[in-house]
Formats: C-alpha cells, sequence, structure tokens
C-alpha cells in the first residue's frame, strides 16, 4: 500500500469487498505520460456508512508546486445499459487539456454505479420524476463528489483548499446538489447543461416533468452557499431553454447566485457544449472569467 493510502486514509481490507477488482484505495499502478495519467481507488462510504471505490482518473499540470483541484463530473446516459461501459475521460481530451495547460489539478472520478466504480445505482429517481426523487438523485452524487474532493485536496502535489468542481449534465446537477450542502474546500461551481429527466423514452427534446425539476432546482437554491456559472447552449436537446430558464429562475428565487450563460447553438446538439471537440472555445473564456470573479484561478 502506498504512503499516500496510509498517510490519508488509514482504510484496510473493508473496502475491498465492493470491488473485487481494486486492489485497495490509493493509486493503482505508476503515474505515466506528459500528464502524468494516474488511476486511484478513492473511498468513501454511502449513507449507511458502507464502503465503495470511486474508479478515478487523475492528470497532474507541469511542475510539483502543488495545484489547484479542479473535479470534472460525468452525466448519466438515457440507456441504463451504457453506464457499466463507461469510463474517466483521457488526460488529452480537450476539456481535460483546457485546464492542465492552465496549470490546474485534474480530477475524473466514476460515480456510484458507473463504469469500473461498478455497484449498485445510488442516484435512482422515482418513474413518477418528483421533486424529492430529483433533489435526493442529485444529492446521492453530491456524496461521490464530495469524497473525490476530499480525496483530492489531501494529496501531496495538490492544494488543500480552493478546489473547482464542474459537472456536465447528471454531473451538472450533482453540482448544483453539491453547493446545497456543506463544501468547505470547494470556492467555484460550473454546471455544463446541468439537470435530469432529459431524452425520456431516449428521445431528444423530451423531458420527464421539466417543472419538478426546476421545483428541485429551487430546494437546492434554498441552501446553496457559493455563486455558480450554469452554461445551457441554445440546440441542447436534453434541457431547452424554457427549462434551464425555469430551473434558473426557481434556484436563485430561492436564495441560489447564479451566473446564467446561454451560448448559440453548437454542433447538432448544444448538450454535447463540455465535452465537444472545438467546445472549449466557447466555453473556456466563459469559465475563466467566472473561476476569476472566484479567485479560483491557477
Amino acid at each position: 500500500m502506498s504512503h499516500i493510502t496510509i498517510a490519508f486514509f488509514c482504510l484496510t481490507a473493508a473496502f475491498l469487498a465492493p470491488l473485487a477488482h481494486a486492489a485497495s484505495p490509493g493509486p493503482d499502478g505508476e503515474p505515466s505520460g506528459p500528464w502524468r495519467d494516474q488511476i486511484h481507488f478513492v473511498p468513501m462510504r454511502d449513507r449507511l456508512g458502507l464502503p465503495h471505490l470511486l474508479y478515478t482518473r487523475i492528470c497532474r499540470p507541469n511542475g510539483e508546486t502543488p495545484a489547484r483541484v479542479v473535479l470534472i463530473n460525468h452525466g448519466s446516459p438515457p440507456d441504463p445499459a451504457v453506464r457499466p461501459t463507461m469510463r474517466p475521460p483521457e488526460c488529452q481530451s480537450e476539456a481535460m487539456r483546457w485546464f492542465l495547460s492552465r496549470g490546474y489539478l485534474v480530477v475524473a472520478g466514476m460515480r456510484r454505479g458507473y463504469g469500473e466504480t461498478g455497484g449498485a445505482y445510488a442516484e435512482s429517481f422515482s418513474g413518477a420524476c418528483t421533486a424529492e426523487g430529483y433533489a435526493q438523485a442529485g444529492r446521492e452524487s453530491a456524496l461521490d463528489l464530495d469524497a473525490l474532493v476530499t480525496y483530492a485536496t489531501s494529496l501531496p502535489y495538490a492544494r488543500r483548499d480552493g478546489a473547482v468542481v464542474v459537472g456536465q449534465s447528471a454531473g451538472g446537477w450533482a453540482a448544483d446538489a453539491y453547493d446545497s450542502m456543506p463544501h468547505p474546500n470547494v470556492v467555484a461551481f460550473v454546471s455544463m447543461a446541468g439537470g435530469r429527466g432529459g431524452h425520456q423514452h431516449n428521445q431528444p427534446n423530451e423531458n420527464c416533468r421539466p417543472d419538478e425539476l426546476a421545483r428541485a432546482a429551487g430546494m437546492f437554491g434554498a441552501t446553496a452557499s457559493t455563486p455558480m456559472l450554469w452554461v445551457y447552449a441554445a440546440n441542447d436537446t436534453y434541457f431547452s431553454s424554457p427549462t434551464a430558464s425555469a430551473m434558473f429562475v426557481a434556484f436563485t428565487r430561492a436564495g441560489g447566485q447564479v451566473e446564467f450563460i446561454q451560448p448559440g447553438p453548437f454542433d447538432g446538439d448544444g448538450h454535447r457544449l463540455f465535452f465537444g471537440g472545438g467546445g472549449s472555445l466557447i466555453w473556456g473564456p466563459i469559465i475563466e472569467r467566472y473561476l476569476e470573479t472566484q479567485g479560483a484561478a491557477p
């Protein structure tokens, strides 16, 4: 077991039961490539106290000075059969490189029920798509995010505070939820096309109770404490402009603070803006300005 694992978590084989393929919490193998790409198994406990290991990619910028952490969070595919096949983005991918080239330490973990993290899916919401169900799904995701931030900011090559959380789609919804919960190590939240219930029955522009989704956004806004950035492209087929605007209104009326940006159409479906090729040319300057206002420059 590495000294990082021992120093930060002092965890034992109790974490091996949920994931037979994971040797132990902490780094797996040696860093490789120009961004020192390395897989880590990040420990967390769910609401029942049961242990899990989150399969996570960590990419390091140039230099040895402890770097500010950026946590990038994935979405949730409409087809549940796709969830086990998901993997963290590569260090060389456009979104990851945008942050790495600016000196951020980039972390991309798979939440419970996705990819090699495996285990039971924790983010289910009822078929009726109620506000309570949507909110609970977000809060479950936020537990994973908190474990990832806690782990990453404890690494010797990371800054201990001032982390940035970025999420796309369901990952953006997780960021909304996390802002409504205690997050002492986080100073900025970016939601790229955040939400839940989009592409109902795998159909574009079909949402499961967008009115309830907006009501859930209001539930988050009532206790959110950090100003957020929300970005929704005009041609997003998961969360249309009216749906995104309704979430914004509910969140801010409840007390949350959001800079709400709606760029023009992108590549046939604006929902792909964050991870799509060339997307950083659009969202990059927007995120950069927001991070500066939050004191979260690298």
